[in-house]
Parts: structure tokens; sequence; C-alpha cells
């Protein structure tokens, strides 16, 4: 077993120990939501504190009936006893690969802890990349031969997940993408597990959204959280939605969540009840975040753009994932490594995502921009031009700066030098 501690946490911790002798680093490592707690929530935590029971192990009734309801609005039947709840969806993702069991297919690159997750359980992920321009699916085309070779060699191949929209690369996967999806699973007789924590911060609310349980509800388990729309990273929970009678994997589920996790935490439940009822103010904070991450995203790929880099435009949640090989650095890691100990600028590198390690792609985080208070953070969240905050401008200059002098300091490559020398003939 080959897991070491997660690249997002390692690189933080790495930048927190930076700052604190005194180097200036601008984080861009960790996705972290970046925001203060609604008050709303608070209140609900604090009203449930002498709730020190253990629970069921599925969640409490009210709030697997919050999240059935959850579900129901965004056009998805859902039965609550079909509703587990866990210490957060990243929890959940990992016993659900213990109970399905088998290999899975995962997307190329995918957030870091899906292939250790796989490998902490005695699974080994198959990596395929998604169709140019989108992330987060696996390309279907590719999925069959892949699996069917995996199948060939004896490996059971029971599963493949998805993540709409993506981390790290930010972009959504169309409905035809996923459409084609579902088929290659039927045809395989693959479980889809659709990690859908980003679902709720789409920058723009009019993208076409399909989740692979609109077209397969007998086979896709939908898992989410609050740690990204309302920014409760911290207070660990998130709901798996299981298949249409999916009542043994139920049961294999809540026998590995009762050996690990027992319940979450009872007075967190119910704040999170609160949150899946999306009473208006939370609708109204969701709103104001996705519109953050949006504006602060966009900007970021500017500069990287300015830049030279090949940088995708962000479609949800707060992750761009450039590609700064005309600068013929190295690899990903030579990249990062030179951003942050020459530019003081903190970003992971693409093969923690399970990418090739010889690209010069890496992830990039916003939301560590939005202030380093309380105060800051809620004055991002309800200014009309965040970008204008003085504390959020320098951000961007800083980075904007960094990325200018990493470009000066690479000479141009003698061939593409040589060649611009070279006249060019005139057209009659």
């Amino acid at each position: 077993m080959s897991v070491t501690l997660s690249a997002t946490l390692a690189a933080n911790e790495d930048i927190d120990r930076r700052r604190r002798a005194g180097e200036r680093v601008l984080n861009l490592a960790f996705g972290e939501a970046g925001l203060p707690v609604h008050p709303a929530l608070r209140d609900e935590l604090v009203a449930a504190s002498d709730r020190n029971g253990y629970g069921p192990v599925a969640g409490a009734p009210g709030l697997r009936a919050a999240a059935a309801g959850y579900w129901h609005r965004r056009g998805l039947i859902t039965d609550p006893d079909l509703v587990v709840s866990g210490p957060g969806s990243k929890s959940l993702l990992y016993g659900l690969l213990l109970a399905i069991g088998g290999d899975i297919v995962l997307p190329k690159p995918s957030w870091v802890s899906y292939a250790a997750q796989a490998d902490l359980v005695g699974a080994r992920p198959l990596l395929v990349a998604p169709p140019q321009g989108e992330g987060g699916v696996p390309d279907p085309e590719r999925i069959t031969s892949t699996v069917l070779h995996a199948r060939a060699q004896g490996r059971t191949v029971r599963s493949v997940l998805v993540t709409l929209p993506d981390n790290p690369t930010g972009r959504l996967a169309t409905p035809q993408t996923i459409r084609r999806l579902v088929e290659v699973a039927r045809e395989l007789d693959l479980m889809i597990i659709s990690d859908e924590i980003y679902r709720d911060l789409l920058h723009d609310s009019a993208l076409p959204y399909t989740s692979p349980a609109d077209l397969a509800p007998e086979r896709t388990v939908v898992t989410t959280g609050l740690s990204k729309s309302l920014a409760l990273g911290g207070w660990r929970i998130g709901v798996a939605r299981l298949p249409d009678g999916a009542h043994q994997l139920r049961s294999r589920l809540l026998a590995v969540a009762s050996e690990i996790w027992s319940s979450p935490a009872a007075p967190v439940q119910e704040a999170a009840t609160y949150a899946f009822s999306e009473p208006p103010e939370l609708v109204e904070r969701v709103a104001r975040s996705r519109r953050l991450h949006g504006l602060v995203a966009r900007a970021v790929h500017d500069r990287f753009a300015e830049a030279g880099a090949s940088v995708p435009m962000p479609q949800g949640g707060f992750y761009l994932y450039p590609d700064l090989g005309h600068l013929r650095l190295g690899g990903s890691a030579e990249v990062a490594r030179i951003l942050l100990d020459e530019h003081g600028l903190g970003v992971l590198p693409g093969h923690a995502f399970g990418d090739d390690p010889a690209a010069a792609r890496v992830r990039v985080a916003v939301s560590l921009l939005y202030g380093d208070t309380a105060d800051q953070r809620l004055a991002a969240l309800t200014s009309q031009d965040p970008l204008c905050l003085p504390w959020i401008a320098e951000s961007l200059d800083h980075l904007a700066t960094g990325l200018k002098e990493l470009s000066a300091a690479r000479p141009e490559p003698v061939r593409e030098r040589r060649q611009a020398l070279v006249p060019t003939p005139a057209h009659s």
C-alpha cells in the first residue's frame, strides 16, 4: 500500500509553515470554500449541541428526508430510506468502494483521494481521460476497451466514478457525454458513482446539467455534502443517494459505516437537516457564493491566459487547470516547485491527480483569495465588485507578477528564436 498524506492537505500545511516563517505565499493549493458560516447554521448547531447520542447509522430520519427533498427539487425522486449520511462525502465514497468492491474506472485527472481510497481498499483504478474540453467523466468511447482489457486479464471491474462539475479542471461534462456514459455502464454492468459536491456552484445556472441518476437511477449513486456550497468542510457531513431498489448495497454500506464512523455527529446532522431543506437565506448564500467563485475563477483564468498558459475556462466550483508547457519548465512537480520556491505561488502538481507527470499542468484553487479574516470574506461575498477589494486585487496582482516573472526568467527555446529570425516571405 503506497498511500501518503493527501496532496492537498500536505501542500496546505507546507504553505502554512512557510507563511509562519515570514514567506509571502499565495495559497492556490487548498480546495476549501473560503467563506464564513451563515449565522442561521451556527444557531441550528448551538440549539442541537446537547444531542450527544449516536443515533441511527444511516443518519437521523429528518436529515434523510431533507436530503431526499433536496434531490426531489432537482428532478430526482428519492426514497429517504435509500439515503445514507456520513461524516463528509469523502467518507461515504470510501464506504461505497468497500461496499461495491472490485476495481474502478476514474477520470484522468481526478481528485487526489479517489485513487488513494481505491488503493486503501485493495482496488486498482483504471484511469481514462475525459473527452477533449471536458472534465470529470472518463471518455465513454474509451471505457469499453479499457474495462474489457482489464477483465480479460482477470480483473473484476464493477464501477465508474464521475465528478460533476470537476475537480481539478472546473469543467462540466456535457449531457451527450453523460448519455453515452450511461449506455456504456449498462453494456458493461458498471455501477456509476456520481460525486456532485459542486453541483450547486455552477457559475452559469443556465448551463445544461445532467446527472447519470437522471438517466440511470437503477445503477447510479449520487454523493454530495455541504463543504463546498455552504463552506462547512470542518463540520464533516455528507449524504449519498443510493440507486432505486438497492437495498443490498444499503445494507453493505451501513455495515461498513457501523464499523468506521458509527454515525455523523448529531448536532451537525440537525444543522444539515436545516441546510438541505434550503430555506431562502441559505439559497441566497449559495447564490452569492456561486457568483463570487465564478468572478474570481475567471479573473485568475485571465492572468494565466495572459501569461501564455493553455487553460480551459472554469465552469463550476473554484478550480482551474492551467498547462504551462509552453515555458519548457519540466513536469508538473517541477512547475509546482518553481512557482512556490521562486514566485510565492502555491499550487498542486497535476501528477497528484493521476495526470502524466511529464505534463506541465497544475491545479489552482482560488477560494482562499477571498480574505484572511471572517470580515474580509464576508465583504467579498456581499461586494458588488469583489475584484476591486484591496486584498483580492493585491492577490491577483501577486499572481500576475509571479507569472510574468516566471515567463521572463525562462529563455525562449533556441529553435523558436531561430525561426523568429527567419524573414517571412512576401506574399503577392
